[in-house]
This record gives structure tokens, C-alpha cells and sequence, in this order.
């Protein structure tokens, strides 16, 4: 495919033939004119030389091209939209980059459930007279999409300015998240050849995420809906195809209508925390552990008929949670537990909750060494947690509570500085 960058430029330099008289003028201007001069050739001037990263890039590009024709992309769009492309550098630095410090659970809920935003989503629950249409329609609590729209976009505000189609590209080039970047690339394409939105409206955050309520591509294709009866799925524009489109893919997401996201628990002195992320069963089954709920309110029947895991996002010392099934539609949303603690207990809060009963401990923020080295440690003394890049999830945890558990130490999975220093000696890492 021919690409803009590589066309060479001619320059047509045109030459003018001296007709100045030669000699003194004498007598009459002779009637005839001297012949007249050929100009010069053309000169040839190449496009400056083109870098690796481009032939790289024209590399994948042409391979891609074939997948995305087979998955029913016509080449007509494909060239229009994609010839002349170039990786974004600013899209690849932001998914290579990992934080040098991991924000501990309790200052990143903090930071979500702010009072301007709490006053924010109040109003706004009062404010959208939609919402009991989506509430009926969907079984999703308002609450819960009002915190979705303020995490996700600030309720409509932060929606980002990237290209999608180029960002898409970008991260399907670099390579480390390929086949789902393709995906999403192809899924923008054919949002653009059916014609509901244009190229210049697909507009999203540097990961492709779009609109108001930050839908990928795919999502967007399969979710989307137009709530306001206006003929499009505007996530960029109307709050009501937003906030219906965000409830439409938490009811496909596994909703359940009248069942809890979690409730706050307070656990019994000696308990086994070995259990935590591991059991799911329903809150009787924990009742007679001691676990009781902190509002020292009764089960609803429908919580009651609902299996339920133990959550301790800081550890033994800060908050318990029991999470019932929606916690876990909204991790479709967001696969972590930090943003689904957090969606949860900021609906809570628009909804006229209050704080939490047990607070959240101060915690020390562990920079990327510490973490990996952690996940090291782990795997040398004999607990696999996984890769060892610095992240800190479900297996990590897990490794870390079996771990505990060897070493007669309260088994709640919490990676602590003291837990890392444990670690790191036992395993012969020095400092």
C-alpha cells in the first residue's frame, strides 16, 4: 500500500534563455530571435530517509491488513483510514510505563470519594429525571451508574482527545497487548464503515477508551445503546445514552436486580484469614465464623441467598468486606478490586451512606522494586505468584496468604513493607 510518506517530490526547476544582444547595437534590432535554450532536468530530490520504526510499523501494517479484510473490514476503509498513519510515541509510553510506586487502597479510595464529588453525584441523582426509565429497564441501581460516570469521566468532563483509531494502532504495533489492540482497531473500523460515527467523533483516553463513560470499541458495538430515542448511540454527548449504555454492560456483565454490591464486616478475634478470596458462600456460612455485618443490620433475603467471598484490601488491619455477585459484574467493567470497592462504596454515598466503620490504616507505598522483588522472593522460596512484574493481584495474593500460612502469620494476603522484608531475607535478596 502506498503510504504519503514515501512519495518523492519533483521539482521542476525552469530555466530562462539569455536573450540579451550580443555585441554593440549598431544598426537596426535584427529581426529574428536567438534559439531558444532547452531548460535543465528535472531534479530528482528523495524523501528524507525513512526511520526503522516506520519500516517497522508499514511492516505490521501490511500484515494486518489481511486479518482485518478477513474479519470483514473493506479495503476501501482500510486505506482510507489507516494510509498515512504513524505510531502515536505518547500512546506507547503511556502503556509501557508502570508506576514506581503502587497508590495504597486506602489513599486511592480517598481520592475517589471526594466531598465535591459526593455533592456532585447527590444532585445529579435528583437532577436526571431518566434515571428511573434505566433503573426499570436495566435493574441497575442509579447510584451505581452515577459513580461509574464520575470515575470514568468526571460525569462527562475528562472524556480525552486521542485519535482512537490511531491509539489502537499504536498499541496493536508495540506489540505487548497485539491481538487485543487489533481487535479493538478493527472493531473502531467498522464502527466508522457502518456509518454511525465518524473518525473525528471517535474520540477516547489514550487506551481507546471512549465517551462519557469510557467504552472501548467492541464494548461500544455491543453495548451501546440509544437511550434518548434520537436515532444514535451518543456516549460522547448524551448523558442518557451513557449512563443506559454503562447499565446495559453491567446487566450482560452478570447484575443481579435487588442483590448488594458488598457490605462492610467485622471480623472475629482469631480469625482464618486463609479464607479470604477463597471461599464463596453465602452469609450465614460466614455468620458462623462470627463474621457479622458492621452496620449490625440483618441480611436482606436476597443478599442472604447470595454466595459471598471475603475481601481485605488492606490486610487484617483495615477494612473487611463481604463482595456479593455484583462486585463482581462490576469488575467487568474494571478487572480490580480497588475500583470496584471503589464504584461501590461512592454509590453508597450518593445514596446517603456514611463512612466506613472500620478506617482505613496508613499505609506505606511499595515502589515497583520492593513489589517485584516480593514476587521473587515468593517464587524462590516456593510459592509461584506469577510473573514477577510488580503488579500485585489475585495471584500474587494468593502465593503470599499460602506463604503466611508456612510461617504461622496471619494469612491475609496483604504485601506490607514488613511482609516484603520477611520475604526478601528468607530468600537471600539483599537490599
Amino acid at each position: 500500500m502506498a503510504m504519503d510518506r514515501r512519495v518523492f517530490l519533483v521539482l521542476l526547476l525552469a530555466g530562462c534563455a539569455d536573450t540579451t544582444p550580443q555585441g554593440p547595437l549598431t544598426g537596426p534590432t535584427p529581426s529574428h530571435h536567438p534559439a531558444p535554450q532547452p531548460p535543465p532536468p528535472p531534479v530528482m530530490v528523495p524523501a528524507p530517509p525513512v526511520s526503522a520504526e516506520e519500516q517497522a510499523f508499514d511492516a505490521w501494517l501490511a500484515d494486518f491488513r489481511g486479518r482485518a479484510l478477513a474479519a470483514g473490514v473493506s479495503p476501501q476503509v482500510f486505506d482510507r483510514e489507516l494510509s498515512g498513519v504513524t505510531p502515536n510515541p505518547k500512546v506507547i509510553s503511556l502503556d509501557s510505563r508502570q508506576p514506581e510506586f503502587s497508590k495504597p487502597v486506602g489513599a486511592y479510595i480517598a481520592g475517589v470519594i471526594s466531598d465535591d464529588r459526593v455533592a456532585i453525584g447527590r444532585a445529579k441523582r435528583e437532577q436526571l429525571t431518566f434515571l428511573p426509565a434505566i433503573e426499570a429497564r436495566y435493574g441497575v441501581p442509579r447510584d451505581i451508574l452515577l459513580a461509574v460516570w464520575a470515575m470514568e469521566s468526571a460525569f462527562g468532563k475528562l472524556q480525552g482527545d486521542f485519535d482512537v483509531v490511531r491509539s489502537m494502532a499504536s498499541l496493536a504495533y508495540d506489540g505487548r497487548r497485539r491481538a487485543w489492540a487489533e481487535g479493538e482497531l478493527i472493531a473502531a473500523l467498522k464502527i466508522i464503515e457502518s456509518g454511525e460515527d465518524t473518525r473525528e467523533q471517535l474520540k477516547g483516553s489514550w487506551a481507546g477508551a471512549m465517551g462519557q463513560t469510557q467504552f472501548l470499541p467492541s464494548s461500544y458495538r455491543a453495548t451501546a445503546v440509544d437511550f434518548d430515542g434520537d436515532g444514535r448511540r451518543d456516549i460522547w454527548g448524551s448523558d442518557a445514552d451513557s449512563l443506559a449504555s454503562a447499565a446495559n454492560l453491567l446487566a450482560k456483565g452478570g447484575w443481579k436486580p435487588g442483590v448488594g454490591w458488598a457490605k462492610e464486616v467485622i471480623l472475629p478475634a482469631g480469625f482464618d484469614y486463609s479464607v479470604t478470596e477463597v471461599e464463596k458462600q453465602l452469609p450465614a456460612w460466614w455468620e458462623a465464623k462470627g463474621v457479622k455485618r458492621a452496620d449490625g443490620l440483618p441480611w436482606t433475603a436476597q443478599d442472604a441467598a447470595s454466595p459471598a467471598m471475603l475481601l481485605l484490601p488492606a490486610g487484617a488491619a483495615g477494612p473487611a468486606f463481604l463482595a456479593l455477585p455484583n462486585h463482581f459484574a462490576i469488575r467487568t467493567y474494571n478487572n480490580s478490586t480497588s475500583y470496584a470497592l471503589g464504584i461501590g462504596l461512592l454509590a453508597d454515598r450518593f445514596a446517603g451512606g456514611g463512612p466506613l466503620v472500620t478506617p482505613w490504616p496508613v499505609e506505606t507505598p511499595l515502589n515497583m522494586a520492593d513489589r517485584m522483588a516480593a514476587q521473587i522472593a515468593l517464587a524462590r522460596v516456593g510459592f509461584n505468584p506469577g510473573p514477577a512484574d510488580g503488579v500485585v493481584g489475585a495471584g500474587t495474593r494468593k502465593a503470599l496468604r499460602a506463604w503466611q500460612q508456612s510461617q504461622q502469620l496471619p494469612a491475609d494476603g496483604y504485601l506490607s513493607s514488613d511482609m516484603v522484608a520477611r520475604l526478601k531475607a528468607q530468600a537471600g535478596i539483599t537490599p
